[in-house]
């Protein structure tokens, strides 16, 4: 996605009053979240294969979005996460990231607490299994459990091999557990070139097929895989795989780092921030108060994309502070105010208690981050 225009900026990005916005601020364009929405289904075709990550946004207000354009599957990454889609009505929810510790209780109470949302879970070794069914065994109640595979990011999962086979075979063993799948991850499908992120998407995918058909051929179900977050999206998007659930998550929101990083996907930033000259402390220098406590401080380099401000050269940033240089500072006196696109969004928005909602140039609400938080009420 090349950076908008100025002029496409200040159309697309306009907002009537300001002045009734503190910053610095997070503020979320309504109309272009549902057309980051609908062309994720565009792209996928089913709503049934898609199960997009909620760890970007952690807003009731857009998982309800979402099930309005008929999207009813979701992932998420924390227990919190997983609360807050139960509490907004989410019918299906894949917690992957394997519980453990107090968490494997916390898992047990959302079955109890939201028995109207299907709630998964993923583990990559024997004994995180056998608590969750020891738990869940206690309380009478069933978990859909995937087999979080390491298909070369090796961060979590279990590398796809004899091992896995056997942990998948011990799920269908375990009292309480319920064999559901694959989840594969890939977040090194991150190279610029189209072409060798489909190259790698096309190996990680046999190498996970391939343990499916195994699997299938022992007798054990796999009713679903869940592969790719938002670079490689488009690539699982397009592929004929039975019971595939692609997982985008940022392209919800979009932001600076994956537009100038991945122009094919097209997507458009929703959520910016709102912050104001504070000082000029000398010509041709700025003070604005997007700091680090505004924007996520990776990565390295420019966290942000100011608009407005000609042949702006960001600086030092600091908690409350971003520097920018600009031959036009004195046309930017104290007070005014000035839009900017995180290069990160996802963490960008745990930095916020709320949003507030623009639509049509006007703020229409205000949208708790819930899910920035580590416990709601489990």
């Amino acid at each position: 996605m090349p950076m908008l225009a100025p002029e496409q900026a200040a159309e697309r990005y306009h907002i009537d009053d300001l002045s009734q916005i503190p910053s610095p601020s997070l503020v979320i364009f309504v109309d272009i979240v549902r057309e980051n929405l609908r062309k994720m289904l565009e792209l996928v075709g089913d709503p049934a294969r898609l199960r997009p990550h909620v760890k970007t946004h952690k807003m009731p207000a857009i998982v309800r979005m979402a099930l309005e354009e008929g999207i009813t599957k979701h992932k998420c990454a924390t227990i919190a996460e997983a609360e807050m889609l139960g509490q907004a009505g989410a019918p299906d929810v894949l917690l992957a990231y394997q519980p453990v510790g107090p968490n494997v209780e916390r898992m047990i109470r959302l079955l109890t607490t939201y028995p109207n949302t299907t709630f998964r879970t993923v583990v990559d070794e024997p004994g995180p299994a056998q608590a969750l069914s020891d738990a869940v065994s206690r309380v009478g109640r069933s978990l859909p459990t995937l087999i979080d595979l390491n298909v070369g990011m090796n961060r979590t999962g279990i590398i796809p091999g004899p091992e896995a086979d056997a942990l998948y075979a011990e799920i269908a063993r375990l009292p309480g557990l319920e064999p559901d799948g694959l989840h594969a991850y890939d977040g090194h499908s991150s190279d610029p070139d189209l072409d060798q992120r489909r190259s790698l998407v096309m190996s990680i995918v046999k190498e996970v097929t391939a343990m499916r058909d195994r699997l299938e051929s022992q007798g054990l179900p796999v009713p679903r895989i869940v592969m790719g977050g938002t670079p490689p999206f488009p690539i699982y998007a397009g592929l004929d795989l039975p019971n595939l659930e692609c997982s985008p998550g940022t392209i919800v929101l979009h932001d600076v780092g994956y537009g100038a990083k991945f122009p094919d996907l097209p997507f458009t930033p929703a959520a910016l921030l709102l912050g104001r000259v504070a000082s000029r402390p000398k010509p041709g220098l700025l003070c604005l108060d997007i700091g680090t406590k505004a924007v996520a401080s990776d990565p390295i380099g420019d966290r942000v994309a100011v608009l407005g401000i000609p042949d702006a050269k960001l600086g030092r940033q600091n908690e409350e502070h971003l520097m920018v240089e600009t031959p036009a500072a004195a046309d930017f006196p104290p007070g005014t105010p000035v839009l900017a696109i995180p290069v990160h969004i996802c963490p960008t928005c745990a930095l916020h208690r709320e949003a507030f909602a623009i639509q049509d140039g006007k703020v229409i609400d205000r949208w708790p981050v819930i899910a920035r938080d580590r416990t709601l009420t489990i």
